[in-house]
């Protein structure tokens, strides 16, 4: 009976300890698919993924791995944004999205979606 005594308190501590530190993980947000994928400078686009909303985007980046170009968000929902193609972006050029995430400590993180400059 002594060493069932033993573990009670611990396995109790990890049942109230662990969820809270489970819901403390980092919600990442993730880009799963573009509409069109491809368009004209001005174009609007849309782009929908998970834990995409305003608390957890700040910015959205177009990139072709050494150049980034901010983009200019019009709607943006926790499921889907808006983009519009910058003035900035190369005719012909094929960039990946990148999210700059809000918080303590931001992160920049290449999506794995791609969008196509046309003429």
């Amino acid at each position: 009976m002594r060493l069932s005594l033993k573990w009670l308190a611990p396995m109790f501590l990890l049942m109230v300890a662990a969820p809270p530190m489970l819901l403390a993980q980092e919600v990442l947000p993730r880009f799963t698919a573009v509409d069109p994928t491809s368009g004209k400078i001005g174009a609007v686009i849309t782009v929908t993924g998970e834990n995409i909303g305003k608390t957890v985007v700040d910015k959205v980046y177009f990139t072709d791995g050494q150049n980034d170009i901010a983009v200019p968000v019009t709607d943006q929902t926790d499921t889907s944004l808006k983009v519009s193609i910058p003035a900035k972006a190369k005719v012909g050029e094929r960039y990946r999205l990148m999210i700059l995430t809000k918080g303590k400590e931001p992160k920049l993180i290449e999506q794995p979606v791609r969008v196509e400059v046309e003429e």
